[in-house]
């Protein structure tokens, strides 16, 4: 169940973290500052990644609400680690945010699916998971 979940997790996070990344580097070279396209892109992301996360790759049946503020919890953390790894590696020291903000979109989210497994999409004693495409 893990390696399936992981799976779709991944398969999520590659499409939705690929067009982030793109709308990232254009609102950061067009529209306003590297943090700014961050915060934008990030967001936008986090929204969607919940659902696509608690429907397809968990199939969460639990309490939707509990776990809607566990997952902006989780997102506020891996926010500022993100935002920090930006002003301190980027702007502090040098490296190009580019590069920066590219190390972060591939190390954060194998945080961030331990702790979705775990504590934002626990399974639910009793509760089957749902099948990705079920009810369609």
């Amino acid at each position: 169940m893990i390696r399936i979940q992981f799976v779709r997790y991944v398969a999520i996070g590659l499409a939705l973290n690929g067009a982030l990344y793109v709308a990232y580097l254009l609102l950061s070279s067009q529209v306003t500052s590297s943090r700014g396209a961050m915060t934008i892109t990030f967001a936008a992301g986090t929204l969607l990644s919940f659902t696509a996360n608690r429907n397809l790759t968990f199939g969460h049946r639990g309490d939707q609400w509990r776990a809607l503020l566990r997952f902006v919890a989780c997102y506020v953390s891996l926010y500022i680690i993100n935002f920090a790894a930006l002003w301190i590696v980027a702007e502090r020291i040098g490296v190009p945010h580019q590069i920066v903000q590219a190390g972060t979109i591939l190390s954060l989210p194998l945080i961030s699916f331990v702790i979705q497994k775990y504590w934002v999409f626990p399974a639910v004693a009793g509760a089957a998971p749902i099948a990705a495409g079920a009810g369609r």
